[in-house]
């Protein structure tokens, strides 16, 4: 049977945090609340959590989750290449609700699902979900939803949804925000053309983070938006 915590108060955010380690620990699913919108979290380092998160949702594994973290130096463990343009924005938006995909560090011992060779990291925001990150390390977090549901913004929301796939759920109120983060390709500054050239940054979905702002940070390093797109 699930347990739910409400972290608003110190004594219960206290057991959950425990309780919630320790279902990591056993490869079990947990709900924790971010500021974007409550996200379903597993192990990444355990392939068997990482199938039994995209079984709870619902999900094929040509949808890997991304990979919370709970500093901005862990991203240079996680990836082949931190360039400068990642590291301006990282500076710019994290924490926050940016996700950034990379190529990943091909010697990580871990299976995400059918990624291509490719991590999309984000650090979140918030307390509850920094201190979990800090104990557990990364985790492979989803929007704690089935799939072709909406997001949940609150832990009741998710529970009514994911029910005892779930072994604990911390709740903390109403999402800050409700907005899914913003997710942006930055492989092709890596991964450079066959001129040795690096490529754009591109826009792979809109979220908490606007495109202005991340023009402000790149500049002509963003993609611009596809003339369909902009006639739509």
């Amino acid at each position: 049977m699930s347990s739910i915590f409400d972290c608003t108060d110190e004594a219960q955010l206290l057991a959950g945090m425990r309780h919630a380690r320790q279902a990591i620990g056993r490869g079990e699913l947990i709900v924790l609340p971010t500021d974007t919108v409550y996200g379903v979290g597993a192990d990444a380092f355990s392939p068997k959590a990482v199938q039994r998160l995209l079984d709870a949702k619902g999900r094929g594994r040509d949808q890997p989750p991304p990979v919370l973290i709970g500093t901005k130096e862990t991203l240079e463990a996680l990836v082949e290449e931190v360039p400068q343009p990642v590291r301006d924005l990282v500076e710019a938006f994290w924490p926050g609700g940016l996700t950034i995909v990379l190529p990943a560090r091909p010697s990580l011992a871990w299976d995400l699902g059918e990624t291509l060779g490719t991590v999309a990291v984000r650090m979140p925001e918030g307390r509850v979900a920094l201190e979990l990150l800090a104990e557990t390390g990364p985790l492979a977090v989803s929007s704690a939803n089935l799939t072709g549901r909406a997001a949940a913004i609150s832990a009741f929301d998710a529970e009514r949804m994911l029910g005892d796939s779930v072994a604990v759920y911390l709740a903390d109120g109403l999402s800050k925000n409700g907005i899914a983060s913003t997710i942006v390709d930055a492989t092709s500054l890596v991964r450079r053309g066959p001129d040795g050239e690096s490529g754009r940054v591109r826009v792979l979905r809109e979220g908490a983070i606007t495109r202005d702002q991340l023009h402000e940070v790149l500049g002509d390093l963003l993609e611009p938006v596809p003339a369909a797109d902009e006639a739509s």
